[in-house]
């Protein structure tokens, strides 16, 4: 069924809201399909979803990431066209970006290079975001490379933000403009084949 297709990898830690809404996208494109969902927490809400959506899932420990012998080995074996991080906390390390380069992309909860770098993910940006006066935010799509938050810019998105607004509220603005704007950039990006270049 998926011979000829491009293959992604989804990377995912959390309670996988966007990583759904690309698996959704993605199989139903015609030009690519998820061959795994790659989760380094044994509960984490993403496991269920992939389930439903008939997404195989490799699970495995912090420690593991980084050992090329656990995950770099599945990425051998997967071989995808596109790695794509959904909620993925952990840095990936150097190897895995130098055996992929341009393959693998994340989102940011902001605009790049604003509000990026260690430490900086969830309700920690929109805090952040808040407390500086900000008038607006929104999403960065972005390369992913061996620095936090740095790798060369695909998409950004915008959305105000007023006085009134809270961090809670920041982020369903946020999350809004992920679930519209992060499946379809995926896609595209599939769809050239060259992932920019």
């Amino acid at each position: 069924m998926s011979y000829g297709l491009k293959k992604i990898i989804l990377f995912a830690s959390g309670s996988g809201t966007n990583a759904e809404k690309i698996m959704q996208q993605v199989q139903s494109s015609g030009v690519a399909h998820v061959a795994a969902l790659y989760c380094n927490v044994a509960g984490a809400g993403v496991i269920e979803r992939a389930k439903t959506l008939k997404v195989p899932v490799r699970l495995f420990e912090n420690n593991q990431l980084n050992d090329p012998e656990v995950v770099g080995q599945w990425l051998q074996e997967d071989a995808p066209d596109l790695i794509v991080l959904a909620g993925f906390l952990r840095k990936i390390p150097e190897f895995i970006v130098s055996e992929f380069p341009r393959k693998i992309v994340n989102i940011h909860p902001a605009l790049l290079p604003r509000f990026g770098g260690k430490g900086m993910y969830g309700m920690h940006v929109h805090r952040a975001v808040k407390e500086s006066g900000a008038l607006e935010t929104g999403i960065t799509i972005h390369y992913v490379n061996p620095a936090y938050d740095e790798g060369a810019i695909i998409f950004q998105a915008k959305t105000p933000v007023t006085e009134s607004d809270t961090p809670e509220e920041i982020a369903r603005k946020v999350q809004i403009l992920e679930h519209k704007h992060y499946p379809r950039v995926v896609v595209e990006l599939l769809k050239e084949g060259n992932h920019g270049q």
